[in-house]
């Protein structure tokens, strides 16, 4: 049996502290409902139940609170307050709030009203998952998850530095034409230098701004192995490893430590000393067999690119460094180069371990300049080399289905999308095909679902590409949420994206129709020794792209309770999530909600924890109802509305939080919390996780 996909909004960012789950299926190998699962016993007694028990809950603080202002300053009225009535029937198991002692009598002492104020504050706050005594056990994070954390950081940075460069572009088309028209009326007597600016690099000016901020994980260079960073780390640009810290310089192929680490725990080394080399054939006479290697000094080379020495080299700085490290014998970091299209940079770099610097010398190089070569060996007893392995992992991504190992389905969606997947399964014997379900690529709705009319659009004509034009822009902040670099990619989640719909007057190709074009990414459904049936991609996912719509049968969620067998319930909690209910994660406010406003003007009785519709893929759905949960995913879950404004049916896209190299396993995070799901006798249920993180915390809930 395997938790295959228990889904809600709250985990639509990677985080360690995302808020309560309410929804656990339990589903056989063959996608059926396993008759004694939680599921159908959790649908009546734990998800709604618990949800609007807690609403109650911050009812009876919220009347506590009356009265206790009504008779804050009187000496001479008593106030009772009747825990017993106010409080619900709970089963002892699921008590939220314990009673309140009576309170007799409220003198005018100011020092007992803060005493009482602060008891009842202290129930609000039990009720609204915030007191210190029910909060989870956030551990620290992992070296790792920081290194994780940093490169997302460096991302979001970079593509608003992209967004930036692609407004001067198109800007600078817009002024080409008025260019052109000016030359015409003055003869040609008007430079371009009038209008064309110098282009920028936006992966340099991000770590610029990461070095402002103090965000590079480790500012200061360190000799040996970095934390968080094993052998095999991919990084997709130099401007990656200048964010972690690794490799301080986006260019040159030395990093060493200067004169100021001349202190402290290096006082007795000699400086210049280097840490990390970066290999990329810059150099021709490099010479690189794999353990044993011989490097070529810095310097004295053409910058245009055909590798040519045009100077000779010297001794000093880097090459002096790299000296150094012979004398001391202090080993260096070696990173790889190689060429990768899928890469904004061009490469990809690879991190294949610690090499000693055994020996250099000065020679006449193949131009017939002085050189320094330097030759390293690696160091015994670390991981395999795994320079080859990043060839070997794209090169074994099958080009046809002949070539599939394992192949039970050439197409799952039976031609419906642009992209065919294929299943696999190379773990049941016989193997067999994921079952049970009727695939779709385009949402369907109950019989009494309505929705909304379309919303009026944008009068943009063609492109969507002036923010302070386009209608749509203004509603997320009066800006695009995308790039159009890589077919288009989400700078960094937000509490909503509202994207151009019917009604707008812009092209299908619009930068803010991203995530409608449907699937684009290879995707594979291949079957897990544990986790049941999962999907992984067989193309490079770079962060911030689309990878595909949750789809299901669009449902009112309190249908589903009577309902015995209820699987891949996906709540839609878009606006629990951004008013920050049932302990959900809140993300910035970002865009200019009309709906956010009156939020507050909902009633307060009803059990706004609770969200109005959810997505059923149990029968009908697409590839998402396979992604597995990780505690530490490399996908997040984005609300995105397109064709209407209505929040609370809103579409749920999944997008990739890291840049993903082909055939790593696609997950989320479910978000739930531990001991949140219960059974009809008021236990705790408990389920293993086996999603395999460095940070897992071993149950899933």
């Amino acid at each position: 049996m395997v938790v295959q996909s228990p889904h809600s909004l709250q985990s639509s960012v990677p985080t360690p502290n995302n808020g309560t789950k309410r929804v656990q299926i339990l589903v056989k190998e063959n996608g059926s409902a396993v008759t004694d699962n939680v599921a159908g016993q959790r649908r009546a007694s734990a998800r709604l139940q618990a949800a609007k028990q807690k609403a109650e809950m911050e009812l009876l603080a919220k009347r506590k609170l009356e009265l206790l202002n009504e008779d804050v300053g009187r000496s001479t009225k008593k106030v009772n307050v009747d825990a017993e009535k106010l409080t619900p029937k709970l089963q002892p198991a699921q008590t939220v709030i314990q009673q309140l002692p009576e309170i007799s009598s409220l003198p005018a002492d100011p020092k007992i009203n803060k005493k009482v104020a602060k008891m009842v504050e202290r129930a609000a706050k039990i009720a609204e998952g915030l007191d210190g005594t029910n909060a989870p056990n956030v551990a620290e994070k992992s070296a790792h998850m920081k290194v994780k954390e940093t490169i997302r950081l460096f991302n979001k940075h970079y593509l608003h530095f992209v967004q930036e460069e692609e407004k001067r572009c198109g800007a600078a088309k817009v002024d080409k034409k008025a260019l052109k028209a000016k030359k015409k009326a003055n003869r040609g007597s008007v430079s371009e230098a009038d209008v064309k600016a110098k282009a920028k690099r936006p992966d340099l000016k991000a770590i610029s701004k990461m070095m402002e901020r103090n965000e590079v994980l480790y500012p200061e260079k360190r000799i040996g192995s970095i934390p968080g960073i094993d052998v095999g780390h991919r990084f997709y640009s130099r401007a990656e490893m200048v964010a972690v810290g690794f490799h301080s310089h986006w260019l040159n192929g030395i990093d060493y430590m200067g004169q100021s680490y001349k202190k402290g725990e290096y006082e007795h080394y000699i400086f210049p000393l280097a840490v990390a080399i970066v290999l990329s054939g810059m150099y021709e006479d490099d010479l690189d067999n794999a353990e044993d290697v011989v490097y070529t000094g810095q310097g004295g080379h053409d910058l245009t690119g055909n590798k040519r020495q045009i100077r000779d080299q010297v001794l000093e700085r880097g090459n002096l460094a790299l000296k150094n490290c012979v004398d001391l014998g202090v080993t260096v970091r070696v990173v790889r180069g190689h060429e990768c299209a899928n890469s904004y940079s061009g490469k990809v770099y690879t991190y294949d371990g610690l090499y000693k610097v055994v020996h250099y010398w000065a020679e006449k190089g193949i131009s017939g300049f002085t050189v320094f070569k330097y030759r390293l060996r690696r160091l015994e007893g670390q991981p395999t080399l795994t320079t080859s392995q990043v060839h070997f992992t794209y090169g074994r991504v099958p080009q046809c289905p002949s070539e599939i190992r394992g192949l039970v389905c050439e197409d799952i969606s039976g031609g419906q999308e642009v992209v065919p997947i294929p299943a696999t399964n190379l773990v049941d014997d016989p193997p067999v095909a994921p079952t049970g379900y009727q695939y779709s690529k385009s949402m369907k709705f109950a019989r009494n679902i309505k929705l909304p009319a379309n919303a009026a659009g944008c009068d943009c004509k063609g492109l969507c590409w002036d923010p302070k034009t386009c209608a749509c822009a203004r509603l997320n902040g009066s800006d695009f949420p995308y790039v159009h670099r890589d077919g288009g990619r989400l700078i960094e989640a937000k509490h909503v994206v509202f994207e151009c719909g019917p009604k707008c007057g812009c092209d299908p190709s619009c930068v803010n129709r991203t995530s409608q074009r449907g699937l684009k990414y290879r995707l594979e459904v291949f079957r897990t020794p544990k986790k049941g049936w999962a999907v992984r991609s067989w193309d490079f996912i770079p962060a911030g792209a689309p990878v595909c719509e949750y789809i299901g049968v669009l449902t009112r969620t309190e249908e589903l309770d009577n309902v015995s067998e209820n699987n891949y319930i996906f709540d839609i909690d878009c606006l629990q999530t951004m008013r920050g209910l049932g302990g959900r994660e809140r993300r910035q406010l970002d865009a200019s909600l009309p709906m956010i406003q009156n939020m507050d003007k909902i009633d307060e009785q009803r059990s706004d924890s609770v969200p109005e519709f959810c997505i059923d893929a149990a029968s009908i759905g697409n590839v998402a109802r396979f992604i597995n949960h990780s505690c530490e995913p490399n996908l997040f879950i984005q609300c995105v509305l397109s064709a209407h404004q209505d929040i609370k049916l809103a579409r749920v896209m999944l997008f990739a939080a890291d840049s993903i190299p082909p055939l790593q396993e696609l997950t989320y995070d479910y978000g739930y919390a531990l001991d949140s799901v219960h059974g009809p006798d008021g236990k705790v249920k408990k389920m293993a996780c086996y999603c395999g993180a460095e940070g897992c915390r071993k149950r899933l809930f």
